[in-house]
Parts: C-alpha cells; structure tokens; sequence
C-alpha cells in the first residue's frame, strides 16, 4: 500500500467548489489528482456533487453525473450562463429577501417560494444563508436546510469561490447527466484513454446524501457489492478507474471494501476533518484512494 505524499506544483492552482456538498474532496485534491493519468481523454465523475474533482482534473472533456438533479441543475446553470447573469440573479435573491445572516424570515420565506417554483440560482442563494452552507432536501425534494444564523452569507470569499470555479469550469467541454451510477458504468461506450472518477456514499458512514431520507436512494450492502462489480467489470475492460473511500470510521470496519481492494492499489490519503460532518472525538477514518493501475 501507497502512501500519498505527492502535491501539486506550486503553479496548479486548485478551484474548489462553491457548493458546500457533503463529502467534497476539495482538500484532498493535492492528494488526489497527482494519482490520476495524465493523459484522459473523457473523465467521467460518477457521483460528482459539487464537482470538486471533475473541475479540477487535467481532462478537457469532463461528464459530472449525480443523481441529485438539482446539484446538476446548478452546475448546469454555472456552465451555460453568463458569469455577471448568475451574480446578477443572486444579488436579486438577496436584495429581494433581503437576506443576510440575521434575517431568518427573509431566508424562510425565499426556501418557501423555491419549493413552490423551483429556479437553478434559488437553491444555491439558500446554501449561501443555510447552516454550515449544506444542500438539502426532504424525501418530499423540498430544500430543507435551517437557517445560518450569525455565520453563513454570500461573502466577497465566497464570490470568489464562485468566479474562479465558474471559470475553471466553462473553460472545459461539459456533458451533465443524472443517472444512476450502475446505469451509467454499464450503458456508456467507454474508449481506452476514458477515466472514471469515483466519490460514491460510504457504506460505514451515515450523511444526508446516504440515509435514505432526502428523496434520493440511499445506500445499502447491495448497492456496496453493486458498485464494485461495476467496477470489477471496467477492470477486465481495462479502463482506468480511481475510487475515493473509507475503510475505517468511529470504530466501524468496511470489510466487504477491504477484502474487494486486495486485488486492486490502495493509497492512504491524509486527512483533516476538523469542522466537517466526519469529525468526531470518537475514532478517525482511514481515507483512501483505490486504483485499478499504478
């Protein structure tokens, strides 16, 4: 087993997303993108988020895929509109709800009138005001996220964030789809120089993106031993894949991902969770990268 020590030269800037989406790799990207091939012809992100990864890898031609569809809607939006349009249209959100981090009515009332008429740029100015700056919905697909009071708002960082992402991201050929992970790994034609980029639910761990009660499937044995028979099958294609994952969280074991690793490499990535949804006094979590080539 590896050890990931590399980083990324001083001239490659990392991009990270504006999208606070639980279990974003935006700090292991230093780690992560030196193990991925230089050459790519197609990177597919199989459970992008908010894309992370797919933005900041050296492929021109990227395919962000989640099953959330209004994750895709917004990077949608990112990708096919005017940069001063979507600041103009979040700057209208604000100025009509008047949001800041004191006004909890005005951020009910704009998350009231998106779940009446839902509008790409609507979801992400919620973020922007919401708890911790998390996406959410209930199993109605209603946003749900609570209000951030004292903390979270559309800063000048996070304008920021948003240009240099927005940027980074129209500089690229983008293709966005919502399927299911085995659907797409097993219809696509994938071509020898393709990549497949993996950030999938951990199986030992529990967030609102995996426990089955925020509209969206949750995650299960089943679809566990799925994935890696999706994987085993790209394999023996001989595609190249990579796969972000835990092997060990607060005292829980994945031994069904451990026993399936043995036949692939697997890289431990060093982390620091401090201030995320994984931190806990309780046990750490062994983080790694699994690779079906050196």
């Amino acid at each position: 087993m590896d050890s990931a020590s590399i980083k990324l030269s001083a001239s490659r800037a990392i991009h990270p997303s504006p999208m606070n989406y639980i279990g974003g790799k935006a700090k292991l990207l230093p780690q992560i993108l030196p193990h991925f091939p230089n050459n790519i012809s197609r990177f597919y992100d199989v459970f992008a988020g908010g894309a992370n990864v797919a933005v900041n890898s050296n492929a021109n031609q990227i395919i962000i895929n989640d099953i959330n569809c209004y994750v895709i809607e917004i990077l949608q939006a990112f990708y096919q509109q005017d940069l001063d349009d979507l600041l103009t249209s979040i700057q209208f959100y604000i100025d009509q709800y008047q949001l800041s981090k004191d006004n909890k009515q005005g951020f009910l009332t704009l998350r009231q009138d998106y779940n009446r008429h839902k509008q790409p740029m609507m979801p992400y100015t919620l973020m922007c005001y919401s708890f911790n700056y998390q996406f959410r919905f209930n199993n109605q697909h209603q946003y749900n996220n609570p209000f951030g009071a004292n903390r979270s708002q559309f800063s000048t960082i996070l304008r920021q964030k948003l240009i240099h992402f927005v940027n980074q991201l129209k500089s690229k050929q983008v293709a966005f789809s919502q399927l299911p992970f085995c659907e797409l790994l097993t219809q696509t034609q994938f071509t020898a120089d393709d990549f497949v980029y993996l950030d999938p639910p951990y199986f030992i761990t529990t967030g609102s993106y995996n426990d089955g009660n925020r509209g969206f499937k949750d995650w299960t044995q089943e679809q566990e031993q799925k994935l890696h028979d999706c994987l085993d099958s790209l394999n023996r294609q001989k595609i190249k894949f990579a796969m972000s994952n835990v092997l060990v969280h607060k005292g829980k074991t994945n031994d069904l991902l451990i026993e399936w690793a043995k036949n692939y490499h697997v890289i431990h990535l060093h982390h620091n969770y401090n201030h995320s949804c994984y931190n806990t006094v309780k046990g750490s979590s062994k983080e790694v990268l699994i690779t079906n080539y050196l």
